[in-house]
């Protein structure tokens, strides 16, 4: 922004106190074509935005399912399962509570406390690639073992199935959204766009406004520059940065819900 005032004061000083340029009919040309520049910046950076807004409310959805089905499988499997079977209720709800976790590691990249929590230890050892797709199949050869034992009827199974697809569904989205980012192209096309119109701001104008354009050209450039970064940030929601989704938290929150549950059942 300093850059751009130090650029801003050398144009007027160009301009007026050296050229002496004070008629407006010198630069309404220019100011003609700088305003549909204007224009055309205007709809590329909305256009930007909600692209990116859409990307970060997209994910906030689908680890707002992810939440809900959780609960929802919970309190399905602890109505079906005897209440005397406290050992199933407690395998089924350690897996639930590792997912979120497991899903937050696998769209983030990053290494989590729970590769030395003792509680997930035995479940992290059989988990090699695909964290959350492997955990499904394990409380999905759970439900079937359950089935075979008479635990749970076939209607009861064919229900917790199809929540239980549930979560690699909101899995899959999440992929659809870390691995289809914005084309690096655009992103920089818009920021030189941004650069180019900000240069143009005080040629343009500058015979009309005098000193006053140092000061208008800086925020100009401060409120463009500032949408692009806002959409740079939110476009991809699940780096853990300050402003994407506390995948974490929601974990933690689906941990508590769990519990609750199984303790009131």
């Amino acid at each position: 922004m300093l850059l751009v005032g130090a650029y801003s004061y050398g144009i007027y000083y160009l301009e007026v106190e050296y050229l002496h340029l004070t008629s407006k009919s010198s630069v309404i040309n220019i100011g003609m074509i700088h305003s549909l520049l204007g224009f055309v910046l205007s709809l590329l950076l909305v256009f930007r935005t909600n692209t990116a807004y859409d990307r970060w409310w997209e994910g906030k959805k689908l680890w707002g399912k992810l939440v809900n089905d959780s609960r929802n499988f919970m309190i399905k499997m602890s109505s079906i399962v005897d209440d005397k079977d406290v050992k199933t209720k407690t395998q089924i709800a350690r897996y639930l509570k590792l997912f979120p976790h497991l899903l937050a590691t696998h769209l983030s990249k990053e290494s989590t406390r729970l590769v030395l929590d003792e509680d997930f230890t035995d479940i992290k050892k059989e988990l090699k690639h695909h964290g959350p797709a492997e955990l499904v199949f394990l409380m999905t050869k759970k439900l079937f073992q359950l089935k075979k034992e008479g635990k749970i009827s076939e209607t009861e199974m064919l229900v917790l199935d199809t929540q239980l697809s549930g979560f690699l569904d909101v899995c899959g989205g999440c992929e659809r959204i870390k691995n289809t980012p914005i084309p690096y192209s655009y992103s920089s096309f818009i920021k030189k766009f941004i650069v180019f119109y900000v240069l143009a701001l005080p040629i343009a104008n500058v015979v009309n406004l005098g000193i006053f354009m140092i000061p208008i050209t800086m925020f100009v450039y401060y409120v463009l520059m500032s949408l692009e970064l806002i959409a740079e940030e939110i476009e991809d929601p699940f780096n853990n940065d300050e402003n994407d989704i506390p995948m974490e938290s929601i974990a933690q929150n689906i941990e508590r819900n769990i519990d609750l549950i199984l303790n009131k059942a």
